[in-house]
């Protein structure tokens, strides 16, 4: 796509306009009712589909299938994400008054970070063609990090704090308790953090680590730096909702660590496939209809066995 800077700013104004409609909404802390978190997941699905459409509208079904295929495979990661999340907020203590405003903050802290990692990608991207063969071994290797991961069930592993965030603690210290929404508090003459601004920072920065493998992954589905942002962007932004969601549900979704296994090796293997015939070498290559087909059906196989072998564990259990 030949995306025009007037409609990168007009694109980037527009989601400015839908982060500070939603910080707006949420401004006030509160206990985020199912009903309200399954409108507004709508709500972001909704809006993502209207954008896909408008680029199959204005730029053809290429442009179109590649956002789709994109967002599906943002938003799935994004799911296995909340594992995270939760034990983020656990490890906190976090009251649920105040967990809509931390992943509003953290998310959209993520989205500014994660635009920088795009933007690096689509450089080297355009430099070294042969940076292919290196996202597609990254993400066979995740492919097969994950399912060991789910073996051991590392989802049920305390959250430990990286190196940043304990950096950041030993620099200015944290308060022992919460101050309302407070990020900063005076304390005994010196400026410390409150444990809210520590959170804040633990979300974000936990999903800058996810973003290792997320963008290579929807790099392997379009180069179209435009496509990979806009994509991530309403992956990410209707996170805070989903977590409310589907909160409970996570611990049904038992294989979901397999299908995004599957799907990151698929696209592992897309991309070595696609470096090679842009080395000369005669392979097939993997279209985005397939490409989008395949994630559909793993994510919908997924589900259903994940929620039958959570129903036959709740059957024998009682």
């Amino acid at each position: 796509m030949d995306v025009s800077l007037a409609a990168w700013a007009l694109t980037v104004g527009v989601l400015c306009v839908l982060v500070a409609v939603d910080f707006f909404i949420g401004r006030k802390p509160h206990d985020v009712s199912i009903k309200e978190a399954g409108i507004w997941t709508v709500v972001w699905v909704v809006l993502a589909c209207l954008f896909g459409i408008g680029l199959l509208v204005f730029s053809g079904g290429k442009p179109a299938g590649e956002f789709f295929a994109g967002f599906i495979t943002e938003k799935s990661l994004s799911v296995d994400n909340l594992f995270v999340f939760v034990l983020i907020m656990a490890k906190f203590a976090v009251p649920t008054q105040y967990q809509q405003r931390v992943l509003m903050v953290g998310v959209l802290l993520a989205l500014v970070l994660r635009a920088g990692f795009i933007a690096a990608g689509a450089a080297i991207i355009s430099t070294f063609s042969w940076v292919f063969y290196l996202f597609g071994a990254f993400l066979i290797w995740t492919a097969w990090k994950l399912v060991q991961d789910a073996k051991k069930g590392s989802h049920e592993e305390e959250y430990q704090e990286n190196k940043l965030l304990k950096m950041a603690e030993k620099r200015f210290g944290v308060a022992d308790r919460y101050h309302g929404t407070k990020l900063f508090i005076e304390e005994n003459g010196k400026r410390i953090m409150t444990p809210m601004l520590v959170v804040m920072l633990a979300i974000g920065s936990t999903d800058v680590l996810f973003a290792l493998d997320s963008i290579p992954a929807i790099y392997g589905l379009t180069e179209d730096p435009y496509i990979v942002f806009t994509a991530n962007a309403f992956a990410l932004m209707g996170l805070r909702q989903l977590y409310f969601l589907i909160g409970g549900l996570l611990k049904r979704l038992v294989h979901l660590s397999y299908g995004l296994s599957i799907i990151l090796g698929f696209i592992g293997v897309k991309l070595v496939l696609h470096a090679l015939h842009e080395s000369g070498v005669h392979v097939p290559e993997i279209g985005i209809p397939f490409s989008l087909g395949f994630i559909v059906l793993v994510l919908a196989v997924t589900t259903f066995t994940s929620l039958r072998a959570s129903s036959k564990q709740e059957e024998r259990v009682s």
